[in-house]
Parts: C-alpha cells; sequence; structure tokens
C-alpha cells in the first residue's frame, strides 16, 4: 500500500471530513487520508469536470486483514453538504486474498440526485467467504448450482426475501424439501435464540409459504425458488439483527452465504418457504 502524506492546509480546505467519514469532492485526484470502514477506505474524491460529467467520483481500496480470501459488497452513499442522501451504489469487490489491497472506483448511478452530490461515504460493509459467495451474474461455480437472493418487500413491518437458485450446471437436480439455514452474525458465528419454522409459522397467511415441500427435479438451466419471511416488531428485550444468512440448497450441498440483513426485532422467528418452481 502506497504512503499517504499529511494534507497541506489549502487542501485539507478542500476535501473535508465529517466525524461519520463522509468524504467532499474537491480537485481532480485530491487525496484522503480517512479511516477505514471494516478494511474499505475512499482515498480521493473527484469534483464533475464539466457539463457532461453528471456527478462526482471515488477512488476506494479494500485490504483483507483476515486469514483467507473475502468477497466484499459495499455500500456508498452519495449526499449532499447538508447529509442528504442523493444516490448510492453497491460494489462488489470479490476475493481479495489475505493482507492484499484491491483498489476501485464508484460514482453514483445516473438519476436525477446525482448531480448534486457532494460527498461519499462508506454506508455498509458485508463480507464472506470467497468460496461461499454468491456468483456473479452469468458465472456458474463448481457446483453446477448458482443460490442468490432478491431486494425483498417490505410492508407494515412484514419482510420477505426470495430465495432463488439455478441449475447452471450439466446434470439434473432433484430437491425434496426446504433449504437448510444457518444464521450468523456480524462475525459470522451462529446467532442464538432464533427459531427457524418451515412454512409461514403463523407470521401471516397468503403467501404461499404454507404450500407443502413436494419432490422437485431441475434440469440444466430451470429453476426454483424458495423465501425467507418475519416481522420486524419489537416488544421486550434487544432485537436481533442478522446480516449473514448461510444457505445450502439441500443436505450436503455446497454453502452459500447470503446477506439479506434480517431485522427480526424481537420476534425471535424466521419462517422458510419449501423449494417450488417460479410462477410461469
Amino acid at each position: 500500500m502506497r504512503k499517504t502524506t499529511p494534507l497541506l492546509p489549502a487542501l485539507a480546505s478542500v476535501l473535508l471530513l465529517t466525524a461519520c467519514g463522509t468524504q467532499r469532492a474537491g480537485a481532480p485526484g485530491a487525496s484522503v487520508t480517512a479511516p477505514a470502514t471494516d478494511g474499505v477506505r475512499i482515498t480521493s474524491v473527484t469534483a464533475p469536470s464539466g457539463a457532461r460529467d453528471s456527478g462526482i467520483s471515488a477512488a476506494y481500496e479494500v485490504t483483507n486483514g483476515g486469514t483467507r480470501p473475502l468477497t466484499y459488497t459495499i455500500l456508498f452513499d452519495f449526499t449532499t453538504d447538508a447529509g442528504e442522501v442523493m444516490g448510492n451504489t453497491l460494489e462488489t469487490v470479490r476475493a481479495v486474498g489475505p493482507g492484499a489491497t484491491v483498489r476501485g472506483s464508484v460514482r453514483p448511478a445516473p438519476g436525477p440526485g446525482s448531480s448534486r452530490a457532494t460527498r461519499v461515504k462508506v454506508s455498509r460493509v458485508t463480507k464472506v467467504p470467497a468460496a461461499e459467495a454468491p456468483p456473479a451474474s452469468g458465472e456458474c461455480p463448481p457446483s453446477g448450482i448458482r443460490v442468490t437472493t432478491d431486494d425483498g418487500d417490505a410492508a407494515m413491518g412484514l419482510r420477505v426475501v426470495g430465495l432463488h437458485l439455478e441449475n447452471c450446471g450439466k446434470s439434473d437436480y432433484p430437491l425434496d424439501g426446504y433449504p437448510l439455514l444457518e444464521l450468523l452474525n456480524e462475525d459470522r458465528a451462529p446467532v442464538p435464540g432464533i427459531r427457524i419454522v418451515q412454512g409461514s409459522g403463523g407470521i401471516t397467511t397468503g403467501t404461499g409459504f404454507d404450500d407443502p415441500a413436494r419432490p422437485l427435479v431441475l434440469k440444466p438451466g430451470e429453476s426454483a425458488v424458495s423465501g425467507l419471511m418475519w416481522r420486524n416488531t419489537t416488544e421486550s428485550g434487544d432485537p436481533v439483527n442478522v446480516p449473514y444468512v448461510r444457505v445450502r440448497a439441500r443436505e450436503g450441498a455446497d454453502p452459500v452465504t447470503v446477506t439479506p440483513h434480517l431485522d427480526l426485532g424481537t420476534t425471535g422467528r424466521l419462517a422458510v418457504r419449501a423449494w417450488t418452481r417460479p410462477p410461469k
């Protein structure tokens, strides 16, 4: 990693570091001295260079201080000086080796607010063992099975996240029942005290979660869907948040660690739906 020299007074007036780690746009390529967030650090922020430039951009670096390769997913927020979020961008940095540093750049997605953004910050970082990370779009892992999640749906405290399985291999893939789940905390250690129920578990009705499990055989190119459902009700006790879920499609399957960020409140319960074919 290159050594960063202290900011000169004139440059420090252009690049402002706030307590929450937000970086303000300044001269093109201006460097930033800032603490890392879970191994991710913004190294420079660049203002728009002309009328055709839709917004600021930032350079960043990811350093793996662990002992095994990790895949990082980073949420960057682009904000105004007042802190209003104008947009965000999700970046995935794959298979960063132990002790390695990987560099990249990020800018807000085009939109009505992107040109108003003057600051960028690392809003959230998740990292999973590279061997358990969901594959990139268009890639098929050695198992021949792609397991991913969608963005989910939330309404009136009810949360639903879909699990998607695609047979991208060359052989038939049988399923019979429910995906096997492990709930993991920020350190990817098991979260105790949460009951995983097959079906809706009385959380709500009419969602298809109570449809019985049926044997499936997925031919190459075919898919199946499952889902997770919970409420984020908080009553007495401390609310439980689960950033990681390790998923096995069936007994003996290779694990895939997804990051649905379950805000389980104090309910102590998570429902899982049986594998089924996607609706036509």
